[in-house]
């Protein structure tokens, strides 16, 4: 296990952003098999390769890039290691960031999924709120201790592995129909 971290540290010194990308693309989808096996319960016979591959691409072409991009924004609108940083950093992230970054992740789902755009509207009236909600029960202490502790570089991954729960919330919720 200390050989995998060190040669994710070195690709992460060289290469970041692909490395970032990679990470939220592959735990997405991680997040979509969890979804399926344990919280729907399909078993591997029913799982969908497809389902998996569409929210994979949601990671690879959303969540990495825009995370990604976002924390480094936010690293220069909010400078300094202070707890209060911290705070403010989290509070611009949960204000600002999740309200926005969850209506786009649920419709952009919804559009892989062949809803048409009044089907969407009305999936997004009727689990944005609680997408919401459950949202900010988990990541205002995630990322306040994010944003204190660990360095910029890292920040994606660190979101990514508290992300797999997430993330099978996430494809629970984005592919209930």
């Amino acid at each position: 296990m200390a050989g995998l971290w060190r040669s994710y540290q070195v690709l992460m010194a060289k290469r970041p952003w692909t490395v970032q990308i990679i990470t939220a693309g592959s735990l997405v989808g991680v997040g979509d098999v969890i979804s399926q096996q344990l919280i729907e319960r399909r078993g591997l016979a029913n799982h969908s390769m497809r389902r998996t591959a569409k929210m994979m691409s949601i990671g690879f072409f959303f969540v990495g890039p825009v995370v990604g991009g976002w924390y480094k924004v936010l690293d220069k609108l909010v400078t300094g290691g202070t707890g209060g940083a911290a705070l403010k950093k989290m509070l611009v992230d949960q204000v600002c960031f999740a309200p926005c970054f969850l209506g786009a992740f649920l419709g952009i789902s919804g559009a892989l999924n062949g809803l048409t755009v009044e089907q969407n509207v009305t999936k997004l009236k009727r689990d944005y709120m609680d997408a919401l909600i459950s949202n900010y029960y988990l990541w205002p202490p995630v990322q306040i201790a994010n944003f204190y502790f660990i360095p910029l570089h890292h920040r994606l991954a660190v979101v990514q592995i508290v992300a797999v729960a997430w993330n099978s919330y996430l494809s629970w919720k984005a592919n209930k129909m």
